[in-house]
């Protein structure tokens, strides 16, 4: 790993006699409302930079090069600009309009209307919001599993940027103003606030002074580090009761019971290891006890559709429960589940389970099988721990830490 004098920017590079070359530049993007500014921004950066100043140099790239990757990725707390090539000058040619778009894009007004919100005519002359990130999130939001991920995710952050929906929520992306959205760029679109990927046979030395020269040395200092802090924990559990609209298919007396835990440091790979395997024990297959407890609960149509462990922010956030008729069967829910983990707490994890699982996760530890190319799965593995400063060494290789967990599992009490 290197670090830039001048900006503070940081580089990792995977050295390998892969001929495939992949780069990204990931941002800290923390956005402190739902406007979606870094969805918009996203967006916006690709339609024309300072040296390719068309209306669509990504999408001409798309039709020219010989990339085998080229994309864009928002999530929660850091915006990515990925692409891979197995051609030396198309890598050139890439990095040159991806290092433009992030760090010196036009960022015309048209565009943002274009990208983010406007007003138009519909075909009956009736004036109606567009955009198309707005039109994109109004279709997320029609989805009823990603509204009610969207509202638990809220009420278990109340102070940190996870509080907000970085792709943007369709009732609040209008509020977002031309200025603030150029305020965001220049604030979070600085190399302090850069992590740059790149993997391949290319030498380090040559990608950075590739980036010196496209873009770093017009930066001349460090600027305002964008960072985001652990969610202040609850003294006391929290219930809260909120509606929302049903489809037309679905029974309007449907009830979603959630119950949500936050948990340490998603970027540090012992806890996440940690988390997952207790996870995949508690909830990972019908047999697992709290998943069966829920699925043949009698009050229970089925488990919540919601049940996951979400590492995508700064914090792991495991979430369960059941979807039911009335909401009078909350207090049976809550009951049945801490009747589970008073079990669990008495008799501990069974080793050979434990064991079993870690298997199982070791095995797609190694596969990396995520349908990207090889190095930008290496990357995406990485940015997390990347962006919030942790160690990578154990998240891109985990064998001692593997190794180091089988002997803790022989104690059924670890967990």
């Amino acid at each position: 790993s290197y670090e830039h004098e001048a900006t503070g920017a940081k580089h990792f590079h995977f050295a390998s006699k892969n001929q495939e070359n992949v780069f990204m530049v990931a941002l800290r993007t923390m956005p402190h409302n739902s406007t979606g500014v870094a969805h918009i921004l996203e967006h916006t950066a690709l339609c024309g930079s300072k040296n390719f100043p068309i209306r669509d140099p990504f999408f001409g790239m798309l039709k020219r090069s010989m990339q085998t990757f080229m994309n864009a990725f928002t999530s929660s707390d850091w915006t990515a600009y990925p692409f891979a090539t197995e051609n030396k000058q198309d890598f050139q040619n890439l990095l040159s309009v991806y290092l433009d778009a992030v760090f010196f894009p036009n960022l015309r007004e048209q565009d943002f209307m274009q990208e983010g919100h406007r007003f138009d005519f519909d075909e009956n002359n009736n004036l109606i919001l567009k955009g198309v990130v707005f039109n994109e999130m109004k279709g997320v939001y029609g989805n009823v599993y990603e509204r009610l991920y969207e509202m638990n995710k809220s009420l278990l952050h109340p102070e940190t940027t996870y509080h907000f929906d970085s792709g943007g929520a369709p009732q609040i992306i209008p509020l977002l103003s031309y200025e603030e959205f150029l305020a965001f760029h220049k604030k979070h679109y600085h190399p302090t606030n850069a992590t740059f990927f790149t993997f391949g046979d290319i030498a380090a030395e040559h990608h950075q002074e590739n980036f010196e020269k496209l873009a770093l040395q017009f930066f001349p200092s460090k600027w305002e580090k964008v960072l985001t802090n652990d969610e202040t924990r609850f003294l006391s559990p929290q219930k809260t009761i909120l509606e929302y609209p049903s489809s037309d298919t679905e029974n309007p007396h449907q009830t979603h019971i959630l119950f949500s835990w936050l948990l340490g440091h998603a970027n540090n790979a012992k806890t996440h290891l940690e988390a997952e395997i207790l996870y995949q024990y508690l909830l990972g297959h019908s047999g697992s006890p709290l998943r069966h407890a829920l699925e043949t609960a009698e009050f229970a149509a089925s488990i919540s559709p919601l049940t996951m462990m979400d590492d995508s922010g700064r914090e792991i956030r495991i979430t369960t429960g059941i979807v039911t008729d009335d909401a009078k069967y909350a207090d049976e829910t809550e009951k049945l589940i801490f009747d589970v983990f008073e079990k669990i707490l008495e008799n501990g994890v069974p080793t050979d389970e434990a064991e079993g699982i870690l298997d199982q996760i070791e095995m797609s530890l190694r596969e990396l099988g995520t349908g990207y190319p090889y190095g930008l799965s290496l990357m995406l593995q990485a940015i997390g721990a990347a962006i919030h400063d942790e160690s990578l060494k154990n998240m891109i290789d985990p064998s001692e830490l593997l190794d180091e967990m089988r002997e803790k599992i022989k104690n059924p009490k670890y967990l």
